[in-house]
């Protein structure tokens, strides 16, 4: 993939702060020491000067601090221009602040449909902390909820887009994952309809508080990171 991304930066004729690249520092590589060398290594395989956005994969809790206070002082020399966190739970947050010197500009979650992570929610806006949903879709495991069928005939969109539309509304920050340019674009054409309040509702109904994946207190290390 990162091969893949240093042959888009050369061919696409845009400029540097045209595009925003955010990059994670992985469980096996957290700690102080080692979270500066697994950016360096990310840096020089990406082939850039800097990094937008860096995160804290998982809260690894033998390396907790550690690891913040690598992506602080990565911040401070100006490599990142901004820090934050994922899959970071309240408490996780709280203990963070106790030695903070730099609040996380993103918290990056599990949220969809049938986990909408709303009470997080709820605490990120009040640290004005950015809530930015990975897998917003559940792994696509809420597109057959006939709701969102039937929503999505009425304004001639499909599932996916009714559900990340959901998303914008909530002032959730979204990151759909895929690699065809057609579902790309689909992904992106979602400001051109607006949701009703009952829609809203109806989505918020979906809720079965079921994940797709870990919760974060389980803290697991694995050879390559997981695929969302």
């Amino acid at each position: 993939m990162r091969n893949i991304l240093v042959i888009f930066f050369r061919s696409s004729g845009l400029k540097r702060e045209d595009y925003f690249i955010t990059t994670k520092v992985w469980n096996t590589d957290q700690g102080y020491d080692k979270t500066l060398k697994a950016f360096e290594a990310s840096l020089k395989k990406l082939k850039l000067d800097y990094i937008d956005l860096y995160l804290v994969h998982w809260p690894k809790v033998d390396t907790f601090f550690e690891t913040w206070k690598a992506l602080e002082r990565l911040y401070d020399k100006g490599l990142v221009r901004a820090i934050g966190v994922s899959n970071f739970e309240a408490h996780h947050l709280d203990r963070l602040m106790t030695k903070a010197n730099v609040l996380p500009a993103v918290d990056q979650l599990e949220s969809h449909p049938h986990f909408p992570n709303s009470l997080l929610h709820r605490y990120l806006e009040e640290l004005h902390i950015v809530h930015q949903a990975w897998s917003p879709l559940g792994r696509a495991t809420v597109l057959k909820e006939p709701v969102l069928k039937k929503i999505g005939k009425k304004y001639g969109k499909t599932p996916a887009q009714v559900v990340l539309r959901w998303h914008i509304q909530n002032d959730v920050s979204i990151i759909p994952k895929s690699e065809k340019p057609e579902r790309i674009r689909e992904n992106a054409a979602i400001y051109d309809f607006e949701l009703t309040r009952e829609e809203m509702l109806l989505i918020k109904q979906l809720n079965r508080g079921e994940r797709v994946s870990h919760a974060p207190d389980v803290v697991y290390v694995r050879t390559e990171p997981e695929e969302f």
